[in-house]
């Protein structure tokens, strides 16, 4: 038995199922995040375990015992939210200790752990500070260490993030993987931002309109999607246009009822002088530093390239004629549906 387990989620609100029929499994200390677009159910579902609002049906068991019987104080979560929820009259200090009074911890203990806790996202220092005079990072990492040091036995994110700028959240969301690692609490983590999905998880639930679209690794969601939804909101999806052209291309590979064919822009590459191909003309060049994005347009589609390391001089300019290199085996396709057809499951 996994050590969070959910059967059956569902959640109304009126007329709108905000949930139906979800089936999760956490293991112990697993980091395992809810991916989504806004409106798709994932912080409804982190809610429902937290015991903020409760189940319309289903059942959700910690260790085996019965988590919707349980008030949300009495749950033992640690909860780490957007908008840091930190006290401004507290001092770092009493603010991570503050889960701790109630539990009626003894003082030298509090001490112990509190300082255990700051030292763990590096505020050790700054115990007596004022948050207010503080950074937006350093207060997140407030609200991390106040979530941690009860010992909770789940541990609860809500786009901590997603209030800070590009680079703190790349630098925040490392510290916030190794510390889970050290500590071994099993964590559930909100996020619409798929590369930080990808960056920190053990495995990621993609979620759409109430329910999972696929459960699986960072590698098995981004390189295996079991849908177009998946395969369009973790990353980037070049659709072939339907053709003539794309018919020859794909003729080869003895799919039947496909009624999309699409392909990576990694999976793409411009080919060299007289190597075959597919043919066309650059629309638009973006050069980005590590990687450029060279768009194509070929009788198949217009076409997105991911050039990795493309130097000081531009690839390609507007107007150039080039030709693509494209595996056929690389090509990805999907049903009516919106199913992956030759999926590996």
């Amino acid at each position: 038995m996994a050590y969070l387990e959910i059967k059956g989620a569902t959640k109304s609100f009126g007329n709108f199922t905000a949930l139906n029929g979800v089936d999760v499994s956490v293991e112990r200390g697993e980091f395992f995040t809810l991916l989504g677009p806004s409106g798709c159910g994932k912080t409804t579902l982190l809610r429902a375990i937290a015991g903020f609002n409760d189940l319309t049906s289903g059942d959700i068991t910690v260790d085996g015992a019965d988590l919707r019987r349980v008030p949300p104080h009495q749950r033992d979560i640690g909860m780490v939210f957007q908008d840091y929820a930190v006290f401004p009259h507290l001092s770092v200090f009493d603010n991570v200790a503050f889960g701790l009074k109630p539990r009626k911890v003894p003082a030298a203990e509090i001490r112990t752990r509190v300082a255990a806790a700051l030292a763990a996202v590096h505020l050790e220092k700054l115990a007596d500070r004022l948050p207010a005079a503080m950074s937006g990072g350093q207060q997140q990492r407030i609200g991390l260490a106040r979530a941690m040091v009860i010992n909770p036995r789940l541990l609860l994110m809500d786009e901590p993030l997603s209030n800070l700028d590009a680079k703190l959240r790349i630098e925040l969301r490392e510290e916030i993987r190794d510390i889970q690692k050290q500590v071994g609490i099993a964590t559930i983590y909100v996020t619409h931002d798929q590369e930080e999905a990808l960056a920190i998880s053990d495995r990621i639930c993609v979620m759409s309109a109430g329910h999972i679209e696929q459960i699986g690794t960072p590698q098995q969601i981004y390189g295996n999607p079991q849908t177009r939804f998946v395969a369009e909101f973790v990353g980037t999806l070049n659709r072939l246009a339907p053709g003539a052209a794309t018919d020859t291309l794909v003729a080869g590979l003895g799919v039947k009822n496909a009624a999309l064919w699409a392909i990576r822009p990694e999976r793409l590459a411009l080919a060299a002088p007289g190597e075959a191909g597919v043919a066309g003309t650059v629309t638009r060049y973006t050069y980005l530093g590590r990687e450029a994005h060279v768009h194509v347009e070929t009788a198949v589609g217009n076409l997105a390239v991911q050039v990795a390391n493309p130097g000081m001089a531009a690839v390609s300019a507007v107007g150039d004629a080039v030709t693509l290199r494209l595996d056929p085996a690389s090509l990805l396709a999907f049903d009516a549906d919106g199913k992956r057809i030759g999926a590996e499951p």
